[in-house]
């Protein structure tokens, strides 16, 4: 019987061991979503720019990214110019303002451009929250009808758009011409 007791702190040992292995080769950019084939949540938030408020209807009609921003976040600075040229090419892009003081986030898009076609107002994370967003940058493919399709998480650099987002992007748009 002792051996039986002596013999656990081993196998818990061994056990912790390999969860913390295999947790090595884990890819921490991919973070799943539980919302893929989802629609996208509602919320009932203001625009950036003021006016009326938006809600889940302002992001219907085409296929689009959702892109979680902030002015706080460096990295969303460093994917800013990404998303300016391909708004100029075509590619519909809606902001979520996360988080952050309106007048910061205005002055931000009027020095660096904005190439959001929607720009939702989310100052206190009550949509990030919904969307199970863990920081910014972070965005979502939408369908035309709304339902989320993908999630990247991190900067959407012009790889990441040519490899991971474009593809899926030109698929959706494919599938809503038809």
């Amino acid at each position: 019987m002792k051996r039986v007791w002596l013999a656990i702190p081993l196998v818990l040992f061994i056990g912790l061991s390999v969860v913390l292995y295999r947790g090595l080769y884990l890819d921490p950019s991919e973070l799943p979503s539980a919302l893929i084939d989802k629609p996208f949540p509602a919320f009932n938030l203001p625009s950036l720019e003021g006016g009326q408020p938006l809600d889940r209807t302002a992001l219907l009609g085409r296929p689009a990214l959702v892109n979680v921003w902030g002015t706080w976040c460096v990295a969303c600075r460093d994917e800013h110019p990404t998303l300016a040229r391909l708004a100029e090419q075509g590619v519909v892009i809606h902001g979520i303002n996360y988080k952050d003081d309106t007048a910061a986030a205005n002055r931000w898009l009027r020095q660096l451009r904005n190439p959001y076609q929607v720009n939702v107002s989310d100052p206190q994370g009550s949509l990030g929250l919904d969307l199970g967003v863990y920081g910014a940058p972070e965005t979502f493919l939408i369908d035309a009808q709304g339902v989320i399709r993908y999630k990247h998480v991190g900067i959407v650099s012009d790889q990441v758009w040519r490899d991971e987002l474009a593809p899926r992007y030109q698929a959706l748009q494919s599938e809503a011409r038809q």
